[in-house]
């Protein structure tokens, strides 16, 4: 129950991605804006490591814009601390998706890469995702989280299959490249024209604060594919961030809370697009992944992290429902 890209996330059609053979073009000559949405000084160490991030990159790059969400103390502090790059308010809904929004609006590159304000991107994170462009069907890149984790590494709770709940990829995911469903929020990159294509991140869904929600991104991978069946949204494994998990993290509150939040946040983008497309990857990791896991698990004696999948979809499936119950009874 998730919002990241998955082995079975294929386009809104079915048969769009499905067999298609992924090259590897070179020579792409494009320009790529780089934007990271900030709404927290708590934050302010990992922030300054991800824009260091970018200034590295093998190919950087043309220019960083960081959007602060209705935080005046930060937005003040990092025009000081960063002249070099470009610091604006988010002038759109608050919240995560019209950050976003408020960041697209102001970059001006061929491709517009989004990067968490909590990662740290790898020296050719950005080229790895900018030379698939060469094709002109990819309308989409996005890459891999790896988890970093806070004192001795991950708790029982979160074995590979719920890294989605700290916003990493998770075991399920492809490890080569591969088309998808969506890309995942933390590392991902689009082709300028989709936003004038199909408008913007959808500002009623995604995170607010510290408001679990998510699935913007799975939303509007789907309404790109949904009204261009041809794009491709691709994901390269080997572009890769490192994303900090916070303590507050690794609590079981967190992952029902997390977990409960992903299945409103499902049930809502479904009434948006479809809910055939917004629960097709998740169909397959309740019935498979998900299962798979939990045996294994409790063959190796870990009962504790085979309980946490199974409060997982619980609470996942908790959260679609009463969202879903809810919307029927308003819409009577």
């Amino acid at each position: 129950m998730h919002g990241h890209g998955t082995r079975s996330k294929r386009a809104a059609r079915p048969d769009a991605t499905a067999g298609v053979r992924v090259s590897e073009p070179r020579g792409v000559n494009l320009s790529a804006s780089a934007v990271i949405c900030a709404y927290t000084m708590v934050r302010w160490d990992e922030l300054k490591v991800a824009i260091q991030s970018l200034r590295v990159q093998s190919v950087p790059p043309s220019e960083i814009v960081v959007v602060i969400d209705y935080n005046d103390e930060l937005e003040v502090r990092l025009r000081a601390d960063e002249p070099d790059i470009t610091v604006v308010p988010n002038t759109a809904r608050r919240g995560l998706s019209g950050a976003r929004n408020t960041g697209i609006a102001r970059v001006s590159g061929d491709v517009i890469a989004f990067l968490d304000d909590d990662a740290a991107a790898r020296p050719d994170w950005l080229e790895r995702m900018l030379v698939l462009y060469a094709d002109p069907r990819v309308m989409a890149v996005g890459g891999k989280a790896v988890a970093a984790w806070p004192g001795r590494g991950a708790p029982p709770t979160l074995p590979p299959e719920l890294l989605w709940v700290v916003g990493c990829s998770y075991r399920g995911m492809p490890e080569r490249l591969e088309p998808v469903r969506n890309v995942m929020g933390c590392s991902m990159s689009f082709r300028r024209e989709v936003f004038d294509l199909v408008g913007g991140f959808e500002e009623s869904v995604g995170r607010l604060g510290t408001l679990p929600m998510g699935c913007e991104e799975t939303e509007l991978c789907i309404r790109l594919q949904q009204a261009r069946p041809d794009a491709r949204v691709l994901l390269e494994p080997r572009s890769v961030v490192d994303h900090s998990v916070s303590a507050d993290r690794l609590t079981w509150s967190y992952l029902l809370r997390r977990s409960y939040a992903e299945g409103i946040s499902k049930s809502v983008v479904g009434r948006m697009v479809g809910s055939k497309h917004a629960t097709s990857t998740e169909r397959r990791y309740v019935t498979t992944v998900l299962p798979s896991g939990v045996v294994r698990e409790l063959r190796a004696g870990s009962i504790q992290s085979a309980a946490a999948m199974t409060a997982s979809v619980l609470a996942a499936g908790a959260g679609f429902a009463r969202s879903s119950v809810a919307a029927a009874v308003t819409h009577r």
